[in-house]
């Protein structure tokens, strides 16, 4: 698509939610719960001067990202939103992290890495393998988050080296998680 289709592209979307409207009037589009995003490179995204989209009676925004399954997707579809939500210090992983610091010094090793292992790398382990293909930087971002969870555990220092540590606890590092997963599936 073009910048010059946007128009018809956003008249042929409220077309189509106004049949869906129509057809199921028992579960109505809720436009305050719809979130509307271009997808495209950033410069294509940035050149679409587009910004609201008529949904029934209302009007809804366009929006950078848009969480579905508990999966942020961004406007370019880089998943540095993703990976932002999975690392986050307000609810992410090194929240998590900082949350269970004091409790897991109480702990027994087993169980320490248990509760660890409960609370952070199933936020790694989410929807992992849509991660595949996303930047060195992303990946650093999210093996950060695994190499404080496993220096938790353990108890080594941060100048410790840190793969004899993930090899000891049987942790593979993300990137391999990743291909894991995939491999699995496929």
């Amino acid at each position: 698509m073009t910048i010059g289709e946007t128009s018809s592209a956003v008249d042929r979307l409220t077309g189509c939610l106004a049949d869906v409207n129509a057809c199921q009037p028992a579960k109505r589009l809720n436009p305050g719960k719809t979130q509307i995003m271009w997808l495209g490179s950033k410069h294509l995204v940035g050149d679409i001067a587009i910004t609201e989209v008529p949904v029934m009676t209302s009007s809804v925004a366009m929006v950078d990202s848009a969480r579905d399954l508990g999966v942020v997707i961004d406007k370019c579809l880089t998943m540095s939103g993703f990976v932002s939500a999975t690392c986050n210090l307000r609810g992410g992983g090194f929240f998590q992290l900082r949350q269970l610091r004091p409790i897991v010094r109480s702990l027994t090793a087993d169980a320490a890495k248990t509760v660890v292992h409960a609370f952070v790398a199933c936020r790694l382990d989410n929807c992992n393998c849509l991660q595949y293909g996303i930047t060195d930087t992303l990946f650093r971002r999210l093996q950060s988050l695994q190499n404080a969870a496993a220096r938790l555990v353990t108890g080594t220092r941060r100048r410790d080296h840190i793969t004899t540590v993930l090899r000891d606890l049987h942790w593979l590092p993300v990137r391999r998680r990743v291909d894991f997963k995939l491999v699995l599936l496929v």
